[in-house]
């Protein structure tokens, strides 16, 4: 499978199944879409900003509510495997995105895992291991969030720093150089984590020095 990052902003995410599952899926969907669960009784879990609707439709009448709810992606997460088979073949009939949470290993066209996720808006990491390793997808998101500790303000130091680079007309080869410096520097990654630097003064630091070098030129 290949991995993307997709925007569901506005969309809908239509989730089969009210258990512990169901509302783990319909937490992470709610972020950013409208998220229903279609379920005759739900577990005693968070469902985030989720649309609660009690009903207990049959293989048969899962269509009717693809129909009626036009989703993005459709979630198969109940313990009747019948119901998930009809709301995967629903979704594939119509080219709608289908995950179904009963099932790992082996994938149809249109699957779509829902990985452990890392995130440090803007940076996202997610991991993966095709349903055979739970285990290890969730001992390598708490690795990896010690590790990216200081992601995010690192992202906006190197946003603004090429866009002030740019802006100077510092040659593209020589802005790669910097910005690829400050990435690498343990320094820097120490100060943004403490707080001990802003960003805008790791800016600053950069601009002063390559002003300097430049002073030093013939």
């Amino acid at each position: 499978m290949i991995p993307l990052l997709h925007d569901f902003t506005g969309a809908t995410v239509l989730v089969f199944g009210g258990g512990p599952v169901g509302a783990r899926k319909a937490r992470r969907f709610a972020r950013e879409a409208e998220v229903i669960v279609v379920s005759p009784a739900f577990a005693d879990e968070r469902f985030g900003d989720a649309e609660l609707v009690r009903a207990a439709p049959g293989p048969g009448d899962v269509g009717d509510w693809l129909e009626r709810c036009e989703p993005a992606l459709v979630v198969a997460a109940t313990d009747d495997e019948a119901i998930n088979e009809a709301a995967a073949r629903a979704a594939r009939e119509r080219g709608v995105l289908v995950n179904r949470a009963d099932r790992s290993g082996e994938r149809d066209p249109g699957s779509v895992v829902v990985p452990a996720t890392v995130r440090e808006d803007p940076v996202v990491v997610s991991i993966a291991t095709g349903g055979t390793a739970p285990a290890l997808s969730k001992h390598l998101r708490r690795e990896l969030e010690d590790q990216l500790s200081g992601a995010s303000e690192m992202a906006r130091v190197c946003a603004a720093l090429r866009t002030e680079l740019r802006s100077r007309d510092v040659d593209p080869v020589r802005r790669r150089e910097l910005v690829g410096d400050v990435v690498k520097s343990p320094d820097v990654w120490t100060d943004l984590r403490t707080g001990a630097s802003k960003p805008s003064q790791v800016i600053e630091d950069v601009l002063s020095e390559e002003r300097a070098t430049e002073g030093d030129l013939p």
